[in-house]
């Protein structure tokens, strides 16, 4: 039986790669120096660059479930998104840091319930949006989706409490930037700290969108 991703690779390297040599061959050369760091859920459905329509060497990506940010005073043991934090803002010197959340997030059901209790590693890192969850036992979209909003700013404020994030953050070379992708209708919502709340990208003020 064939193997569809085998078969993409060879495409890649015959097909789209060549078109690009000298681009990644410069990324090469000169190291990568991309602007963004973008922490994005897992889902399949979200896609950075599609999204953003950034090339090679512009995002440093991170994706686990939720698009969760661990705390900097390292209670939740080791872990890579903590540790891709501090190298895109030490080593990279990135200049904008984005949450990505998005609209039908199973993370983000799953603050409600019906998670195996085999999950014993999801239930875990699910408590790093338990607080963004609302007093409600059957959630309906609107709970949902504001939960979603809700778990994006926490990321924000726990981002906040990692030293070298705050003190890029308010010496004004780092900017924090909350977004809630909405799936179905291929549209992200900003979070705007002037207006209190997400707005769609086409309405935001460029100098408001970010929330510090």
């Amino acid at each position: 039986m064939p193997d569809e991703l085998l078969e993409r690779l060879q495409r890649f390297h015959t097909e789209a790669f060549p078109e690009r040599r000298s681009h990644f061959r410069l990324l090469v050369d000169d190291g990568q120096h991309p602007m963004t760091l973008f922490i994005g859920c897992s889902d399949s459905r979200l896609v950075p660059y599609l999204l953003t329509g950034a090339g090679p060497g512009e995002l440093f990506l991170v994706r686990n479930v939720g698009a969760f940010v661990p705390p900097y005073d390292q209670s939740q043991g080791f872990h890579g998104t903590a540790a891709a934090i501090e190298f895109a803002v030490l080593n990279l010197s990135v200049r904008r840091i984005v949450v990505c959340g998005h609209s039908h997030c199973g993370a983000i059901r799953a603050l409600y319930g019906g998670v195996s209790a085999d999950a014993v590693h999801l239930l875990q890192w699910l408590e790093l949006g338990r607080e963004a969850a609302l007093p409600v036992a059957e959630p309906g979209p609107e709970v949902l989706r504001r939960t979603e909003q809700r778990a994006v700013v926490l990321q924000l404020e726990r981002l906040m409490d990692y030293p070298m994030v705050r003190q890029r953050v308010e010496a004004g070379t780092l900017a924090l930037h909350g977004w809630h992708y909405v799936i179905e209708d291929g549209e992200v919502h900003v979070f705007d700290l002037q207006r209190g709340g997400f707005v769609p990208a086409a309405q935001a003020d460029n100098a408001g969108t970010g929330p510090y």
